[in-house]
């Protein structure tokens, strides 16, 4: 890991320019590296860009560089692309998978379905978040780090532990987060951002969500769904249901969580959370999705009723 790190140092010193980009539907982890690599290789006098799929979600404008994110890449050569949290190349979208004017690429991620598809893989599962990956590169790069660029990596922990709630909660996590507080972080005025500030549609959205509760498998799993009809009644967005699955998630006795939100008529995305007891990306992969032992998620066709007896059927076997 020391190698690889080292390696990705090297790249960044013998480099000027960086295109750096994440995946779709952006999280706190996603937005917080990407943003925190942005803000480390500017303030060491690096020419960086920043590209979203997706607009920057309301939750995490509070952060510095949300205003630079580009939804379209400059026309132009890049020396290094970094590719942040990302699971699968493809989910940067189809215009960064398709711009070939990079001479290096490197990946950064903590996903276990994640393949070495860059010039340089820096990929650790034992990570709670990609964020604590920009750390350590910056970290061996001799970076001190800024408040700004501090603000960044605790988001992306805080946001991607749930709030050091999980089991991806490591050592490094507390540790780092409390050095990211010694350099100007306030983690009460982070905490008020990301849980105290939603919009009172999110709620109206819950409300609406919270009845299509379902417990089976003799109370082990339980699921909600959010549909199109749904959104266009809360005048809420996808967006807005970060955290619906934890709702069932919460339930005593409940292992396995499952929510699923609908793209397009027959087309869904399903998320899975676990307690800890079973790798939900096992359920995923066997859809052709990725994730996390505790987090993971896929696509299916079809309506709510056909998506989840597929579903239903993969978590009964399991459990």
């Amino acid at each position: 890991m020391t190698e690889i790190i080292q390696k990705i140092v090297d790249v960044i010193r013998s480099n000027s320019s960086f295109l750096l980009t994440t995946h779709e539907g952006p999280d706190g982890d996603a937005v917080g590296s990407s943003l925190a690599l942005a803000s480390f290789l500017r303030c060491i006098g690096k020419d960086v860009t920043v590209h979203y799929r997706d607009p920057v979600p309301d939750l995490y404008v509070f952060l510095p560089g949300t205003d630079t994110v580009v939804r379209h890449i400059p026309d132009r050569h890049f020396d290094v692309s970094f590719v942040l949290d990302i699971g699968e190349r493809k989910r940067a979208g189809n215009e960064f998978c398709d711009f070939a004017r990079v001479t290096t690429t490197v990946n950064l991620d903590h996903h276990l379905s994640c393949t070495n598809f860059a010039d340089f893989n820096l990929i650790d599962p034992q990570a709670a978040a990609t964020g604590l990956l920009v750390y350590r590169v910056a970290t061996a790069y001799g970076y001190t780090f800024d408040r700004e660029t501090a603000l960044c990596i605790y988001v992306a922990t805080i946001t991607d532990t749930g709030s050091f709630r999980y089991s991806n909660a490591n050592r490094e996590a507390f540790s780092v987060a409390g050095e990211m507080i010694e350099c100007g972080v306030n983690a009460w005025d982070v905490a008020e951002k990301l849980y105290e500030n939603q919009p009172r549609k999110r709620l109206e959205l819950l409300a609406k969500c919270l009845p299509t509760l379902e417990v089976f498998k003799d109370g082990l799993a339980a699921s909600v769904a959010v549909s199109s009809e749904m959104y266009a009644a809360s005048g809420a967005d996808a967006e807005l249901t970060d955290g619906f699955v934890n709702y069932p998630r919460s339930i005593r006795g409940v292992e396995v969580a499952i929510f699923f939100r609908q793209l397009e008529p027959l087309k869904w995305k399903v998320g899975f959370r676990s307690k800890g007891k079973v790798n939900v990306a096992t359920f995923s992969a066997a859809f052709g999705g990725g994730g996390h032992h505790n987090a993971a998620g896929c696509t299916l066709d079809g309506s709510l009723e056909q998506v989840k007896a597929a579903i239903y059927n993969i978590v009964e076997a399991s459990l």
